[in-house]
């Protein structure tokens, strides 16, 4: 490895590199300063003035769900694990068929800003959006620690960092530009920074992919071929499913868990969700889902050459032994196919990515504490919305706070299977009372409590107890591959990387349970209104109060 690490830590030109990133940075901030002169509303900060098409929201919708874990985490995946790579890829687009069935439409014409009105429409607004705000919270944290990871890991790539200390400067700068863009630019801001960088990112898969299979006659079977030849280890392995997965039981079940994670957690992503109320009626909505499955699904197919593509032209070993590890895999074949302007192109774009949807997230919890918590819990509904936009942008800033310290832990973790966390959270706490509260008349305020707080619960413990903390065995540098690196500290006792397994049925069970234990019943006048409202978009304008 230490062979290698030298060739690694000074790809391309570092000058070249900053430039780039320096110009691409300026590019984004003037788009979000731009943006920013019509911010005068709560409605303007939160839903970007509902101003945006339908299609316009769908490639935000793209850039905010392509992010550093499906161009940075998938493509490394598929060069290290070939065919259980690409299992992320297939599980993150399948995902957009749940949200289009069941909560997109919904969703847009029942709330108003945040998940949260939706869950408390009907039921006790204070510990129904209590629970919603920290459920949100919950997630964007895991979310932001995926980002800031990749961050991390590519920055430390193209400027040859090798230093820690060095990298948690990085980090830390990641999170700062992302608290500007949040501050200044609100939703309206962000959504144009997500479509100019989806655009970008697109383009620069598709230069990517045709690049490889024309250096292979465009012939797939060549490029799968080269991919064996240079993965010595894997061999003709890496074509087939099992080289992460399906080895023994536990992985067979894991993976089981890994699918329901990510095929379940998109329809509860907090801030997916809240893309939703930028568009102005209900077909724009439905057709936002449309364009985002469009453009998802094109750049999935592309992670399979590009992953096959790095582990053909760069070799696993390489990626293994760069700095940002497996998170390096698209940079090095893009220095390998174009040198260093196209290294920096492409990574500038994963960065404005990264950045993108960092701000994306940041805005969704920031949004959910000063609209659930503090507006409608707390001040009970009479704040202005000058100050809960003015609180929102506090909260802004302690969450980029609380990022930067939780990227500096996360960082050399692989991107896309943080983001699985986030989805299993999610999935576990977020979508059983959604699915609930749109569809269950008997569905009540304990039902939504215990399914949020159960789900919720069950999905951090098993996380923090199982092998993603501690006790995996050493990797070739000698540290444990778990976030805990020293090897001789070893708490877990859940056998399994993803809790969704366990955590999804519970957290659907919980919700099921609560309610019909409860003496509590849920008005049906409202419920009814929630249908009509739901169905047809009658009132969605209106402030979810009661």
């Amino acid at each position: 490895m230490n062979a290698l690490m030298p060739m690694q830590t000074t790809v391309g030109n570092s000058t070249v590199n900053i430039v780039i990133f320096a110009v691409f940075v300026a590019i984004t901030l003037a788009i979000v300063i731009r943006a920013s002169r019509n911010n005068r509303t709560a409605a303007d900060y939160y839903a970007g003035g509902r101003a945006f098409t339908g299609r316009q929201n769908g490639i935000a919708i793209a850039g905010d769900y392509l992010s550093a874990a499906s161009f940075l985490g998938i493509a490394g995946a598929i060069a290290l694990n070939g065919y259980d790579g690409f299992l992320y890829s297939i599980g993150f687009l399948v995902a957009w068929l749940v949200a289009l069935l069941l909560v997109a439409e919904l969703l847009r014409n029942t709330g108003r800003f945040t998940m949260a009105d939706v869950l408390s429409f009907r039921l006790r607004q204070g510990p129904v959006r209590t629970a919603a705000a920290i459920s949100t919270l919950t997630v964007s944290f895991f979310y932001l620690l995926a980002q800031m990871a990749g961050a991390g890991g590519l920055v430390s790539l193209l400027l040859g960092i090798e230093g820690v200390n060095a990298q948690r400067v990085v980090i830390a700068i990641v999170g700062v530009i992302m608290v500007f863009y949040v501050l200044v630019g609100g939703m309206k801001g962000t959504t144009w920074v997500q479509i100019v960088k989806a655009v970008l990112l697109i383009i620069g898969a598709a230069v990517m992919t045709v690049w490889v299979l024309v250096k292979y006659d465009v012939n797939l079977s060549h490029l799968l071929q080269g991919a064996i030849d240079n993965s010595p280890k894997a061999g003709e392995n890496i074509l087939g499913p099992g080289l992460q997965y399906g080895k023994t039981e536990t992985t067979q079940l894991d993976f089981v868990s890994l699918g329901l994670a990510l095929v379940l957690g998109t329809a509860g992503l907090p801030h997916v969700l809240m893309r939703f109320y930028t568009v102005p009626t209900s077909k724009d909505a439905r057709k936002s889902v449309a364009w985002a499955i469009w453009l998802i699904g094109f750049f999935y197919l592309f992670t399979l050459v590009l992953g096959y593509g790095a582990a053909a032209l760069v070799g696993p070993e390489k990626i293994a032994a760069a700095p940002g590890k497996v998170n390096s895999a698209a940079p090095l074949l893009a220095f390998e196919l174009g040198g260093e302007v196209l290294l920096g192109l492409i990574s500038a774009v994963a960065f404005a990515t990264i950045l993108a949807v960092v701000a994306g997230l940041t805005i969704t919890a920031s949004a959910s504490f000063a609209h659930d918590v503090y507006a409608n819990v707390i001040k009970k509904g009479t704040v202005t919305p000058e100050r809960e936009v003015r609180v929102a942008r506090i909260t802004a800033l302690v969450i980029g706070a609380v990022a930067i310290v939780g990227g500096i832990f996360a960082n050399g973790q692989n991107v896309a299977f943080l983001v699985a966390l986030a989805f299993a959270i999610a999935a576990s706490a977020n979508l059983p009372t959604i699915l609930y509260s749109l569809f269950w008349k008997r569905f009540n305020t304990r039902g939504a409590l215990w399914s949020i707080y159960g789900g919720l619960i069950s999905a951090l413990v098993l996380i923090v107890f199982s092998p993603v903390v501690s006790g995996k065995p050493a990797g070739p540098d000698g540290k444990s591959l778990s976030m805990i690196t020293d090897t001789s500290v070893d708490f877990h006792w859940f056998p399994l990387d993803n809790p969704g397994i366990v955590s999804i049925p519970l957290g659907f069970f919980l919700g099921w349970l609560g309610s019909v234990t409860s003496k509590e019943r849920s008005d049906p006048d409202r419920y009814a209104e929630m249908e009509v409202r739901s169905l047809t978009g009658a009132g969605a304008e209106k402030a979810v109060q009661h």
